[in-house]
């Protein structure tokens, strides 16, 4: 087990110059441009995948960092140079960790290079798991796969939303109920290849902030896909179903959602790593405005009230980066959340976020609330930390009830 520590070494300092110097370079420049388009940035995820950003080799790099600092010192990196570009080059990854979490090894091999297509010819692909009337609470999901046992295929019914790439990928990996009576343990995920009949894009989301990432819904009519996507395959499902009515007939049903809700509390600290991201760098604009901008014959940080203002951005960013961190070896070495670390990291991490980047507007004045400046579209960006992987209200509840010894709805 990797000490918990908060220096990085070497080789991990190399790695955040690299991608520091991507977003610098290359993401940051064009983030202006995309957010105003609200189009898929594909000549920036083309350099991403041309230099080895985008692809499963460097996150997987990451992800098995054993300090669990390498995907959220990534995306703090990435998202620091814009959140919208940088969703478009990672929300790939949503659909590829399903898949290798959930898939086998010739699914594994088989549909995860199509996710990413080549340097050349780049493709995304989307995790398609939230419903209209089923966001937080995921045992209300209503989309239905159906096993055809003649043909050997599953056919699969329902409308999916706010999904990142939905319609515009290559492989979608859509989420499912195979047995409404079991809730969140009747679910399976299930590849939907390229092309396949009865798959469409509905509303495309016109978004307050991370415009440059397409959001969309996606519909499912009567589509069929034969039995190998099936992730995992169909004798581990049926061994995992008939588990799950064993547990729940013997009265363990709570015991099995808290250990499905430990799994979301892992994937938390990502999120806050980016909302980090973005914080930092709505801080460094506002210090470095407030250094130069001269008001009454001398700079503005002289003036305690924008002086105190970035002392509190500061201490609330270098914190929720600690607490980001701590869950994050939390969860690469087997610690149990306790007290819900995953969620407290992504929750304060967020909530920094949205208070940062609009302390930065202040700072900066009525330059701050132009679009000259890019304080306000990462106020915009901000917004949907507090929102998306679980709501802020979300969080605390999880938080609170985990403190509380109670079993987590």
């Amino acid at each position: 087990m990797a000490e918990f520590t908060m220096e990085l070494n070497d080789e991990q300092k190399e790695v955040r110059d690299w991608l520091h110097g991507f977003a610098a370079d290359v993401i940051r420049p064009a983030a202006a441009e995309w957010d105003e388009r609200e189009e898929t940035p594909w000549p920036v995820i083309q350099e991403a995948a041309k230099v080895g950003i985008y692809s499963l080799d460097f996150y997987a790099q990451q992800y098995f960092d054993p300090t669990g600092l390498g995907i959220p010192m990534a995306m703090e990196e990435l998202f620091w140079g814009d959140a919208g570009i940088a969703l478009s080059i990672v929300g790939t990854g949503l659909a590829a960790v399903g898949v290798l979490a959930n898939g086998t090894e010739e699914q594994i091999g088989t549909w995860i290079p199509q996710m990413y297509g080549d340097q050349n010819d780049v493709k995304v692909a989307a995790f398609c798991s939230s419903e209209p009337d089923a966001g937080s609470d995921v045992a209300s999901m209503r989309t239905r796969a159906v096993y055809d046992e003649a043909t050997d295929e599953w056919v699969l019914n329902g409308t999916k939303t706010w999904a990142t790439n939905g319609g515009i990928a290559n492989v979608h990996v859509v989420v499912a109920v195979v047995d409404p009576e079991l809730g969140s343990k009747g679910h399976a995920s299930f590849i939907v290849p390229p092309g396949t009949a009865g798959l469409s894009q509905g509303q495309k989301f016109k978004k307050h902030g991370i415009r440059a990432s397409h959001t969309a819904e996606v519909v499912l009519d009567g589509v069929r896909v034969p039995g190998s996507c099936l992730l995992g395959g169909k004798e581990k499902l049926d061994e995992r179903l008939a588990r799950a009515r064993e547990r729940a007939k013997a009265g363990g049903g709570e015991r099995v959602k808290n250990a499905a809700m430990a799994t979301f509390e892992a994937s938390r600290p990502a999120v806050g790593a980016m909302a980090v991201g973005t914080a930092r760098a709505a801080y460094e604009v506002a210090l470095d405005y407030a250094t130069t901008r001269q008001q009454f014959g001398r700079p503005i940080i002289d003036n305690q009230g924008v002086a105190f203002q970035l002392a509190d951005m500061r201490t609330r960013i270098d914190a929720a980066r600690l607490l980001v961190w701590r869950a994050s070896w939390m969860a690469v070495n087997g610690r149990p959340f306790t007290a819900a670390e995953g969620s407290m990291s992504k929750l304060f991490a967020s909530e920094t976020a949205k208070k940062v980047t609009g302390q930065a507007i202040q700072i900066l004045g009525g330059n701050g609330y132009t679009r000259e400046y890019p304080v306000e579209r990462m106020h915009r960006d901000s917004a949907i930390y507090t929102i998306f992987e679980g709501t802020s209200e979300i969080q605390r509840l999880v938080i609170a009830r985990t403190l509380a010894g109670m079993p987590i709805r």
